[in-house]
């Protein structure tokens, strides 16, 4: 099987003011695009050749691993935004988070301090397990809440390539900025779909 990097569903400036066009070009164009070609330079005429890229994420190690991780959460991040963002949770996803976290500003707070004090580079994630329960984790390098049985539904990229160009070293300017183009309609989608 060869991977193939989906077309985003907005134009590379959409995002502006909080992810530039340069950062879409360099970090989806470039950056994510590599990993895939990557990914399918190590997979071929191995075991992994004919799986799903979920499956290889949870089989897999080292470079296999981490291209394929990178490849999932790269498109994971980027296909949970939405120029026309900016909303709030609703619904289930909603009543679940200011159940667990008090209310939608606490949860908000927690996932950031949880993306400005990840040590390094990686991601933070909100999951959910089979019943429901959400959890704030922070991921390191290609690191993904798959391999612990949980199911991502948020995900905010904290590698430095992901914003050094729009914010330079200001990681907690960048993380408050992106719940303007968060999709909520998505991320509910994903939280739903159990």
């Amino acid at each position: 099987m060869n991977f193939t990097q989906p077309r985003l569903p907005y134009a590379p400036d959409a995002l502006e003011p909080v992810i530039s066009q340069k950062t879409i070009e360099y970090h989806y164009g470039k950056h994510e695009k590599n990993y895939i070609d990557t990914l399918n330079k190590l997979i071929k005429d191995t075991p992994f050749d004919n799986m799903a890229l979920e499956d290889i994420i949870v089989k897999s190690d080292g470079k296999i691993f981490n291209n394929a991780s990178q490849a999932w959460n790269h498109i994971f991040y980027f296909f949970q935004f939405n120029p026309a963002g900016g909303s709030e949770p609703t619904g289930k996803l909603k009543d679940k988070i200011i159940e667990q976290f008090g209310s939608i500003e606490d949860f908000k707070r927690e996932f950031e301090d949880a993306g400005a004090t990840l040590f390094g580079s990686g991601w933070v994630w909100l999951s959910a397990d089979g019943d429901g329960k959400l959890f704030i984790t922070q991921g390191k390098n290609a690191e993904n809440p798959m391999c612990d049985g949980l199911r991502p539904i948020l995900v905010f990229d904290v590698w430095e390539h992901a914003y050094y160009l729009d914010y330079q070293n200001r990681r907690a300017d960048y993380l408050l900025h992106l719940w303007d183009i968060v999709d909520w309609d998505i991320v509910s989608m994903r939280y739903n779909n159990d």
